[in-house]
């Protein structure tokens, strides 16, 4: 079974010249001609070079990983029963899923509280985030969620103001913490603000909440969809040359006259701008949280990518050390606004594999006495089955999953849908349940009987994300009711089985006719 895709990709905008013959293990056409234009990514790398390297159009897009990985969510099934509940009086009439809560806490304390356990982990500095944020911030305060900016926010800002190396105002970082503060819900969520290497020594974290009122930041140590630091393209000159004075690594160099002069004829179009590698300690790990402390946090987050199983160890275990509020742990093939195309494919550890590493490394620790940091799953999430999948392989440690591609589509839509709204050109696929925005979005009427005439200020996507949560959360209870779990807590890893021996030996959660089998000896000896 061949897991990738090589040579082409709708993410590069490229495909091979004979479609139906490629080489298995090169993605080459099986017959290379001399006189083709280039439609395969070598080909396309001919002329556009490092271009390449990363998914296409860039700022309006996401994208995430096509590898068929060996193991993935759906090798695992949602068992249900047909006797007995959690939560609720064991009756029919009691235990119907609409009594279902998904409410969950975060936090050391357990003092921060969700509507629902999935969250949107960072959202930085990359054009399809920042054309998107007033509907994915005011849909996840509706709905009682959690938010994250991501890394690179103040430094992309042209209207930020840095003074002696720090930062000291960003109208970005202020409209986007404010948009969530705005509409947070009952005091349900937080909005949390992420920081790399260059937003360490602007002084983001400490400027978000010494004058923005932010209570929670994350650490980041990385992400699935890539092993190095973020990208964004440039494709104006001057803000290449700013973002280099910032201190970030621009590519090819904007203050090279060779360079100025060969964008100015239009031989490229844009710059990459690159953050740094971090570099993790766990001496300056633990300095560092002790210094968001000083300055006034709440909660501090860490969130890692999908390194290699020591450093994983290490996020668990610097976690607990410090105490911290959450711990993210996201796996490889997920998405994102820009990586390298072929990283996002070929590194890292999947999705189901690091989050069954993290379960074993965080029992350990349990197991031990030692503080276990509240833990969010993250990579490749989208629907209410994958949701129920990921808590119970992680229960009872993990309290939330990461989602953030799929609620920006959400958002994405709903602001497409209103604006054709405005323009009067609704399509046929959406024209049939109405023209106005109180029709077709169905979550409208009740968040216009909530909101009174402060719904007219709803962004529609907003409305998107809040309508597509709302139906993860139903959907999720569901699943739940069937399983007769009607609370989070009662969550458990027995609520699912693998489908499959090799997942069940990788996951630790039984192969699914194994399962129960001491009950059904009692129950067929008696």
């Amino acid at each position: 079974m061949a897991y990738t895709k090589l040579n082409r990709s709708a993410a590069t905008l490229t495909k091979n010249r004979t479609e139906g013959s490629i080489s298995p293990f090169s993605g080459m056409c099986v017959t290379c001609v001399d006189g083709c234009i280039g439609m395969c990514e070598i080909g396309k790398s001919a002329y556009r070079g490092s271009e390449v390297l990363y998914p296409q159009p860039f700022g309006i897009i996401t994208a995430a990983s096509e590898k068929d990985y060996p193991i993935d969510l759906s090798h695992f099934t949602i068992l249900g029963t047909a006797a007995g509940a959690h939560g609720v009086r064991a009756d029919s009439d009691s235990a119907t899923f609409e009594k279902v809560s998904v409410d969950t806490t975060i936090g050391a304390d357990n003092s921060l509280k969700l509507k629902v356990p999935f969250i949107i982990p960072g959202m930085g500095s990359t054009n399809v985030a920042k054309q998107n944020w007033e509907g994915l911030a005011i849909g996840a305060a509706l709905s009682g969620s959690m938010l994250t900016i991501g890394e690179n926010v103040c430094a992309m800002d042209p209207g930020s103001e840095i003074k002696n190396g720090r930062v000291i105002h960003s109208p970005d970082m202020e409209n986007r913490v404010k948009l969530f503060q705005d509409w947070r819900d009952d005091g349900y969520g937080t909005i949390a603000v992420q920081a790399n290497v260059e937003d360490t020594r602007l002084g983001v974290q400490e400027y978000t909440i010494e004058k923005l009122g932010v209570e929670s930041v994350e650490l980041k140590w990385g992400q699935g969809a890539k092993d190095i630091g973020g990208e964004v393209k440039i494709k104006n000159l001057s803000k290449a040359q700013n973002l280099k004075k910032r201190g970030y690594i621009v590519l090819p160099d904007p203050e090279d006259p060779d360079v100025i002069e060969a964008f100015k004829k239009g031989s490229f179009k844009e710059f990459e701008r690159h953050s740094r590698l971090g570099m993790v300690e766990e001496d300056s790990f633990m300095q560092r949280v002790e210094e968001l402390r000083k300055a006034g946090a709440k909660y501090i987050f860490l969130k890692t990518g999908a390194y290699r199983p020591v450093d994983l160890a290490r996020a668990v275990k610097f976690a607990s050390k410090a105490k911290l509020d959450l711990l993210t742990v996201d796996g490889a093939g997920g998405g994102t606004g820009m990586s390298p195309w072929r990283m996002m494919n070929e590194w890292g550890i999947p999705s189901v594999e690091i989050w069954s590493l993290t379960y074993k490394y965080i029992k350990r620790l349990d197991e031990k006495g030692e503080y276990v940091p509240p833990v969010c799953f993250a990579g490749g999430i989208t629907f209410e089955d994958q949701i129920y999948k990921a808590l119970a392989l992680g229960a009872p440690y993990v309290k939330a999953v990461g989602m953030a591609r799929s609620p920006l589509a959400a958002a994405m839509v709903g602001k497409t849908i209103g604006k054709r709204i405005k323009e009067q050109q609704i399509p046929v696929y959406v024209e049939r349940f109405g023209d106005e925005i109180q029709e077709i979005f169905s979550n409208a009427p009740e968040l216009k009987h909530k909101y009174g005439e402060k719904f007219n200020q709803l962004p529609t996507g907003a409305l998107g994300v809040h309508s597509y949560f709302k139906r993860l959360n139903q959907g999720l209870r569901q699943f739940m009711a069937g399983n007769r779990k009607f609370a989070f807590k009662y969550i458990e890893r027995g609520d699912i089985a693998s489908l499959t021996k090799e997942v069940a030996e990788v996951s630790g959660i039984p192969y699914i006719t194994d399962v129960d089998k001491e009950e059904v000896d009692k129950i067929l000896n008696s």
